[in-house]
């Protein structure tokens, strides 16, 4: 009996260690009346995003194209690197290096995908709270990011 009690506890001590390594999931779905070629030639470029996100004044390249700077226009930056490229299936995966905002150990996807002959924005990441924020602010953030850009590519 004490054997399956500890292998249970084990078990379960495994999975919640699983699990809060990313506490907090967010995701957006816009949909636009514009095929895909058509929006992914908006998000496929990876610094394109100062062209469509209302909250980014300016993005720079660097190392290879890999990593981007944004400058915010409320001011501050936001360091993301390109983790994934998949132009086949309009989508990209990145992951922040550095940024102002609540969260940490954050991993986001972009993608673009056919609905009838528009197209579906969906925005989805997981992340943590830094210390000091609790989960449902960090969400909140992340959610008004997501929503507000997709949005914006929708139109």
């Amino acid at each position: 009996m004490k054997k399956a009690f500890v292998l249970v506890a084990g078990s379960a001590a495994l999975l919640f260690s699983c699990v809060s390594a990313f506490a907090i999931e967010s995701e957006y779905k816009a949909t636009s009346t514009h095929p895909v070629d058509a929006v992914w030639a908006k998000v496929g470029d990876f610094c394109g995003i100062a062209t469509w996100h209302p909250a980014v004044a300016k993005c720079e390249l660097s190392h290879g194209n890999k990593i981007r700077t944004l400058t915010l226009k409320g001011g501050g930056t936001i360091v993301e690197r390109l983790m994934k490229w998949d132009k086949t299936g309009h989508s990209y995966t990145y992951r922040i290096v550095s940024s102002p905002l609540p969260v940490k150990k954050y991993i986001s996807t972009i993608k673009v995908v056919a609905d009838g002959s528009g197209s579906d924005i969906i925005w989805s990441g997981k992340y943590k709270a830094v210390k000091g924020t609790s989960d449902a602010d960090a969400k909140k953030t992340i959610d008004g990011i997501y929503k507000a850009g997709a949005d914006a590519l929708a139109q």
